[in-house]
């Protein structure tokens, strides 16, 4: 048996290792923290799924992708629109990357 160096690599943020460049890691970063947000706020309704949906403008498959976590089913311009529809207001900020 061959004693084998294991290459590792840090990531900040799991998208930084999943996706093929910054800027689609950029997109599923911000994807994922409205999802995980827009879901705590649906969720904290307690209305059935049917309810939520008309509340949101949506239909409930539609919805039931969003509670589910299907983030590859929802654009950040979408996510943007229902956070909207939930009246949740969404703000981004911007931080320099080190050079």
């Amino acid at each position: 048996m061959t004693n084998q160096k294991l290459h590792t690599e840090r990531f900040n943020s799991v998208w930084d290792a999943l996706e093929d460049t910054p800027a689609q890691a950029a997109n599923m970063r911000l994807r994922s923290k409205l999802l995980l947000e827009l879901c705590n706020t649906i969720r904290s309704w307690e209305l059935s799924q049917k309810d939520a949906a008309l509340r949101l403008g949506i239909s409930q498959p539609r919805l039931n992708d969003v509670l589910n976590g299907k983030i590859d089913k929802c654009s950040l311009d979408a996510l943007v629109n229902l956070s909207a529809a939930a009246r949740m207001n969404v703000d981004i900020c911007f931080n320099a990357l080190p050079a």
